[in-house]
């Protein structure tokens, strides 16, 4: 139900309507401007502001013959008008509509971005506090290397989507400007007065200073942004494909009943949510370079961004906004299985203490690198039982990795066979995590030391 509402408040803001919408509220606002700068009287401004509308069908027909969208939509609502129609579009270029127009359509959808990400942010925030201490294996390389928690794999999806926080805001301010500066930028037909006017009317900044179209490095913000949170997006998707996979199994997308996973074969339960994020992120990712082309127009403006924007605006919100509420869900019913997670940490028979074993070494006056000598001589006997295809478990559920450590007797006269048996606590492992998630989770604390 998230997922068909988000997108369908996401898809209204790209539509026809919306567009031309936006049109006439940029037309609007200069109107009341110039009413307010003394131009307009206040009758022909009474008339345009309630009677000015648009007809989609008669834009069509007239731009077919004028070859120009803006003329073709000013003539339209001029067809709503009586002779207060000549203060319409005055003293105004194409672009001081469109690109106020498009500042106010990705202002409204960045801003339910951000609401997405914050939607997500709660989800994982109440899941990684659910799992802070259900024990996991870490993998580097995708080799088990220590043990850690599935919730602090949460929380560093969380910390992730702070930054990306900070990321869409910086844009969205970077994004929120309009222009009524008239051909050229040069306010030769208006005062600066009346772009400061209709921007506030409008909840815009203006933009400092511009040629004939807003600069599209302020655009190509917006695309970046978009591509760099859809890369972190995919990044949690591709761990829940991992963590499904068969012979992992430590997590699963939630499956419904009666769902089906394969044509042929009917045991299958495959990961096809995240799979389907995955493949949007590539999209995402690729409208990032016609919006990073764009900054490089001919001279003052040309129009050859405009094609690419009437695709990788709409787009990329409408996907990125599906593909954030796709993944809160699969985040907030994800089947986490603690006992396979632990079945896995343990399937080294201990492997995964061999660190704390070397650091115990120096210790006790042994070198770093001799230590290492001495740990790692007795992992590599584990592996080469494991490649036998022999259990690094023994008979009695003991630690074969154990067994060797506690039969080196170089080993065992430098730290003895009880500190060797205390590295085999998992506890140490999980010592530290309720400060780790303090600094994570603390908003309080955080807000005094953004301050």
């Amino acid at each position: 139900m998230i997922e068909r509402y988000s997108r369908k408040i996401m898809s209204d803001k790209w539509t026809m309507t919306a567009k031309y919408q936006a049109w006439l509220d940029v037309e609007l606002a200069v109107v009341k401007a110039w009413n307010t700068l003394g131009l307009i009287d206040d009758s022909d401004t009474e008339k345009i502001l309630n009677n000015a509308s648009f007809d989609i069908d008669e834009i069509d027909k007239i731009e077919k013959q004028t070859k120009h969208d803006l003329i073709a939509f000013t003539t339209s609502v001029a067809h709503s008008l009586g002779d207060e129609s000549r203060w319409f579009h005055y003293g105004m270029t194409s672009s001081d509509t469109v690109d106020t127009a498009v500042a106010l359509q990705l202002k409204s959808s960045m801003e339910l971005i951000i609401e997405d990400v914050r939607q997500m942010m709660q989800v994982i925030e109440t899941r990684a506090k659910e799992h802070k201490m259900t024990l996991m294996v870490g993998r580097s390389h995708g080799i088990h290397g220590e043990p850690i928690t599935f919730g602090l794999v949460l929380a560093v999806w969380y910390d992730e989507l702070k930054r990306h926080i900070e990321n869409l805001n910086l844009a969205l301010k970077t994004i929120s400007v309009g222009q009524i500066s008239g051909a050229m930028g040069s306010f030769a037909h208006s005062p600066l007065e009346l772009e400061e006017i209709a921007c506030q009317m409008l909840e815009l900044d203006v933009a400092p200073i511009s040629n004939q179209v807003i600069q599209r490095d302020r655009y190509a913000r917006v695309a970046t942004s978009l591509a760099l949170l859809a890369s972190t997006i995919e990044k949690f998707a591709v761990q829940v494909r991992h963590w499904q996979r068969t012979e992992v199994y430590e997590c699963e997308e939630y499956f419904a009943k009666g769902q089906k996973g394969s044509s042929a074969m009917p045991h299958k339960r495959n990961p096809i949510l995240t799979e389907n994020i995955t493949g949007l992120a590539r999209i995402i990712r690729a409208y990032a370079t016609p919006a990073m082309e764009n900054v490089a127009l001919w001279h003052e403006r040309d129009i050859s961004h405009s094609s690419t924007e009437r695709f990788w605006m709409p787009d990329s919100f409408i996907t990125c906004d599906f593909m954030l509420n796709r993944m809160t869900n699969v985040i907030k019913n994800l089947t986490v299985l603690p006992q396979n997670m632990l079945k896995n940490l343990n399937l080294t028979g201990g492997l995964v203490f061999s660190q704390r074993v070397l650091l115990e070494l120096p210790k006790a006056g042994v070198s770093r690198e001799y230590a290492y000598k001495i740990v790692q001589r007795n992992a590599m006997k584990v592996w080469d039982k494991i490649q036998e295809g022999k259990s690094p478990i023994d008979e009695d559920g003991n630690s074969l990795y154990l067994a060797y450590l506690l039969e080196d007797k170089e080993l065992v006269d430098n730290i003895g066979k009880k500190k060797i048996e205390e590295c085999f606590d998992y506890g140490y492992y999980t010592k530290n995590i309720d400060k780790i998630f303090d600094r994570v989770f603390d908003k309080q604390k955080n807000k005094k030391e953004k301050r």
